[in-house]
């Protein structure tokens, strides 16, 4: 059980206030100001600094914090198991697990339903977002691990790679250009700022002194099946993994029209938070997944 000194300085790093933690923890101001003083005894330096508007956290709260969240989620993960064995029934807690939508709809139906026929008596609970939305969720507790494709803070998530991926360029006809630079005469269809297909595009593009403001124009869609209707009906090309366009490209719907010299892999990666003690669980799941 965490320390209730835990809780308070948890509290002020979210609010970045001493009485806005007061008031979420009905508490007194001084007696944050107390736990607080006291943390800083215990550890030997400052965790907090004041600023005009309330307090801001030292390189060493930041640290900590990393630290105390973690053993937050594991702790509320540890009441729910032993709750689940207290019941009538010997369940454990659902699999709480974050997908980037590319992942949700074309990898995870696999992953799930050969999980489930392993594990018939597991409950998975889903939740989809891009990979900026998915480590919020890990980090306030609201999942316990998630499969991206986008860039993470190595520093805070641990991971092990799923698959490697190839990235390609569709559209509804043409030929495989040798240069990425052929391709720019064309309208680009991707997704929204912050998912992890186009974080992708743009750090290979980049790569080349190229942004997607030189395509000839860009409509930017939340949905990966949406992209690939209008790029199947003329409105466009586009940048996805292969993963998510196999039928369309077995049945001649779309066309790879992946540049020579743009050949692009990428991991997908199972993420949690750095230090959990669930960790070996999460890596013996990722084992049974890539089966």
């Amino acid at each position: 059980m965490l320390d209730y000194r835990t809780h308070t300085f948890l509290a002020v790093y979210r609010t970045g206030s001493f009485t806005r933690a007061a008031e979420q923890l009905h508490v007194t101001q001084p007696a944050v100001s107390q736990h607080i003083r006291q943390l800083e005894a215990h550890y030997g330096c400052s965790l907090f600094s004041k600023t005009g508007r309330g307090v801001e956290p030292t390189s060493a709260g930041k640290l900590l914090y990393r630290a105390l969240d973690v053993a937050e989620n594991d702790e509320a993960r540890l009441r729910e198991e032993l709750v689940a064995l207290g019941g009538e029934k010997d369940e454990r807690p659902p699999l709480r697990l974050g997908c980037t939508r590319t992942i949700a709809d074309y990898v995870a139906p696999r992953l799930l339903s050969e999980h489930l026929r392993r594990h018939p008596d597991d409950h998975v609970y889903l939740r989809t977002g891009n990979t900026a939305e998915l480590v919020e969720l890990i980090e306030a507790g609201g999942i316990d691990l998630a499969l991206v494709e986008g860039s993470f803070d190595r520093e805070v998530f641990e991971s092990e790679v799923l698959s490697r991926e190839p990235f390609v360029a569709v559209a509804a006809n043409g030929e495989r250009p040798s240069s990425i630079t052929d391709l720019l005469a064309r309208r680009l269809v991707l997704r929204e700022p912050g998912s992890g297909t186009r974080e992708i595009l743009e750090r290979h593009l980049a790569a080349r002194e190229l942004s997607v403001g030189d395509f000839a124009g860009v409509i930017e869609l939340a949905s990966i099946p949406t992209i690939k209707a209008c790029v199947t009906a003329g409105a466009g090309m586009s940048f996805m993994y292969r993963v998510a366009v196999e039928s369309e490209l077995a049945d001649g719907s779309l066309a790879d029209v992946t540049p020579e010299d743009f050949a692009i892999e990428h991991d997908f990666s199972l993420i949690w938070q750095r230090g959990s003690h669930y960790a070996a669980r999460y890596r013996a799941l990722l084992c049974e997944w890539r089966r």
